[in-house]
């Protein structure tokens, strides 16, 4: 395995914006996971699978489903789905189907491989516990509720989504829940990431943050 810098976040943290950043940066390529679960999630919901459906269902759809991320664009089965994967449903699902083994188990070799040439920096919300959690840098960024549901509204707004203040709080907070209380891989800091609360940082003083610590030794 490359060199690793991984981020991991909740919801609305900024992980995307910093982890290009930082990629750019130091000249390391990016990774998406979070992009890669929207996409399992559009797949299995053009399939009409439920959340509630067994295993056996969702295997059905994930052996002729291929998933990839390139030059920032994601693709279904060659297809680019990088729109349609930012709906407000999709940002639902992608939650909900994140939380089967199935569905973990499917993109973390993917993931995985993605470091084996390439020197890399990834985010989503396992990466430093579960998928590279002998990554050289870990980084974990947060901000408070307000903030991020802030930050989630304009997002959503920008991309002609209509969506209130309070319902994009509502889902960041039922997002949280999802996230951290999931069996399988839950949300949480790794014991050796640094931590950045960027509640009341710019963008770029965060950026320097973890600049700083991906260039402290070891």
């Amino acid at each position: 395995m490359r060199r690793v810098i991984a981020i991991d976040g909740p919801s609305g943290s900024g992980k995307t914006t910093i982890a290009k950043l930082i990629a750019r940066q130091f000249g390391f390529n990016y990774l998406d996971t979070g992009a890669l679960y929207r996409a399992i999630a559009l797949a299995l919901r053009a399939d009409m699978i439920d959340p509630a459906d067994n295993d056996n269902s969702l295997r059905n759809v994930l052996d002729r489903t291929r998933v990839t991320f390139k030059d920032g664009r994601v693709f279904l089965n060659g297809i680019d789905v990088s729109e349609d994967i930012r709906s407000k449903e999709m940002d639902h699902y992608s939650s909900v189907f994140s939380a089967r083994r199935l569905v973990r188990d499917f993109l973390l070799d993917a993931q995985r491989h993605a470091a084996v040439d390439n020197d890399l920096v990834v985010e989503g919300r396992d990466t430093t516990t579960i998928v590279f959690p002998d990554a050289a840098k870990k980084v974990f960024l947060d901000a408070s509720v307000e903030e991020r549901a802030k930050r989630r509204y304009n997002q959503f707004r920008e991309n002609g989504i209509d969506i209130s203040l309070d319902e994009a709080r509502k889902k960041i907070i039922e997002r949280d829940e999802r996230d951290s209380s999931r069996d399988i891989a839950p949300l949480k800091v790794a014991e050796d990431a640094f931590f950045v609360d960027s509640s009341n940082l710019s963008i770029e003083q965060v950026k320097q943050k973890i600049i700083d610590f991906v260039k402290a030794d070891p």
